[in-house]
């Protein structure tokens, strides 16, 4: 009868260790974004559709080599010596921060995946890269750091350094632009709040623009979206449509009036420019771009979409059995 009741026991403690394992497992698959990057073509900075020639995705995190990436996202890229340069944030697997990644192109249409070219202590992302006066720099995304942080291409595109500190404070997304004669410098602060910063140089000082913030607590139109462009005279701002969801759609904004004392912008008849498509890649969201003239009529854009996967998060599947479980006993 011990026996038995010993095997009976056995039994139950290992039903019931499996029924314990199926539950966590149910709790355990949650649904993540993932991001790649496309190439897009258009006749405008306003009306883009994807380029025929290249097979979209071009970047995505299969084609990183060099760290276990999850996605790839906020592409920028620029040309010379008649290749394209890309970059790009890789979100890496093993650290669970962003590096930023370089892929190269002879034709902006099908790419070729090189490496990591800058890893820093914290989360780096948008990696807003431009040449000013024969030099290459970069102003990535550097909340982790508390500061918008300016790089520069010692030997580009591989080696790039830190100059230094722009702006102090918890900003995303810098996105910066020379025009009249200055430096002007859009960043998202806490609360959904685009603020705006002038300077004559560079490197600074910087000065925060007494219409500043510009928004506020409006997240589908306040965080910017990829590069400041000059259309005619004008510069055209392209920001996240981050309502409903994050990075549903992205939306154009042209600046009418700007100077050091006064700010207006419209929203563009095309907008939303690129937009979530239902199936694929881009499934379920666009939030960024970087157009470029080409010739005539002819704009090349690199853009990024996600979709949704499943994956499996077992400490996310106990802490919800846990929430459930309390609740069941409440």
């Amino acid at each position: 009868m011990r026996k038995a009741a010993k095997t009976t026991l056995v039994f139950f403690i290992a039903v019931l260790l499996v029924y314990i394992a199926l539950y966590v497992m149910r709790f355990s698959f949650i649904k993540k974004d993932v991001w790649s990057i496309s190439i897009y073509t258009g006749s405008d900075p306003f009306s883009f559709s994807p380029h025929p020639r290249a097979q979209n995705p071009v970047v995505k995190a299969s084609d990183v080599a060099d760290v276990p990436a999850f996605f790839v996202a906020d592409p920028f890229m620029v040309q010379q010596n008649n290749t394209w340069f890309m970059f790009f944030e890789v979100l890496n697997k093993s650290s669970q921060q962003g590096d930023i990644g370089l892929a190269t192109s002879y034709d902006g249409i099908a790419w070729r995946y090189e490496r990591i070219v800058l890893d820093e202590p914290f989360h780096l992302s948008y990696p807003y890269v431009f040449k000013w006066k024969d030099c290459f720099y970069m102003v990535p995304e550097s909340v982790g750091a508390h500061s918008v942080r300016l790089y520069k291409a010692t030997e580009f595109p591989y080696q790039w350094t830190f100059v230094t500190e722009l702006i102090a404070g918890d900003f995303v997304d810098p996105s910066l632009i020379f025009k009249d004669g200055r430096w002007w410098l859009f960043v998202l602060k806490p609360g959904d709040k685009l603020a705006l910063y002038y300077a004559d140089d560079l490197r600074g000082p910087w000065t925060e623009h007494p219409a500043s913030s510009l928004i506020t607590g409006d997240k589908t139109i306040s965080r910017p979206g990829g590069r400041l462009i000059i259309f005619g005279d004008k510069i055209v701002r392209y920001t996240q449509m981050d309502g409903p969801s994050y990075g549903s759609a992205l939306r154009a904004f042209q600046i009418d009036e700007l100077t050091t004392t006064t700010y207006r912008e419209h929203e563009l008849p095309q907008s939303p420019i690129l937009r979530a498509s239902g199936k694929g890649w881009n499934a379920t969201g666009m939030h960024h771009i970087d157009p470029h003239h080409v010739k005539g009529k002819e704009w090349i854009a690199c853009v990024d979409g996600k979709t949704q996967i499943k994956v499996f998060d077992g400490k996310t599947g106990i802490d919800r059995m846990l929430r459930k479980l309390k609740k069941l006993i409440k």
